[in-house]
């Protein structure tokens, strides 16, 4: 398994994203995740985008962090926002995820963040054991999702 920093907008990050999309349709029976984002939030140093591929080249994970200060959506000083974490259904238990937040994590904090945070929903089960038994604990909600029901906020101190 090799971990490579791409653009957000790269083919290989769009073709996931898109399954990702699809994905939380299905689980929430919407259009996906409407967060606003872009390219230019995932670049260096203000955040970063990973991609975990096969031993064949192919996109089997990703996910990325973004830079957000305090805000009006919730958000603290020296929050690295967690995003697009995803790992092919083909793909999954085998701790590709826990690989991709590793790398995420490090990264972030030698970009002087000090808290990564993330938003999931209680749709997604697993992802919110994924990040509670990685150190992550239940926070304040922010961002997009903040005034739903179904929003669940954790951080991490980095």
């Amino acid at each position: 398994m090799r971990i490579r920093r791409v653009a957000f907008d790269h083919p290989d990050a769009r073709k996931l994203n898109d399954q990702v999309q699809a994905e939380y349709a299905v689980r929430y029976g919407d259009d996906g995740d409407a967060t606003v984002m872009t390219a230019s939030d995932f670049e260096p140093p203000h955040g970063i985008y990973l991609i975990a591929y096969d031993e064949l080249g192919t996109p089997v994970a990703s996910g990325g962090w973004r830079s957000q200060d305090a805000n009006d959506q919730g958000n603290l000083d020296g929050d690295a926002e967690l995003k697009r974490m995803y790992v092919t259904e083909q793909m999954r238990g085998q701790g590709l995820a826990r690989r991709v937040l590793a790398a995420l994590e490090e990264d972030a904090r030698a970009a002087g963040r000090v808290r990564m945070v993330l938003e999931t929903g209680t749709k997604q089960p697993e992802a919110i054991a994924l990040y509670t038994s990685s150190g992550y604990q239940p926070c304040a909600k922010f961002g997009y999702y903040r005034h739903h029901d179904d929003s669940r906020c954790f951080a991490k101190s980095l």
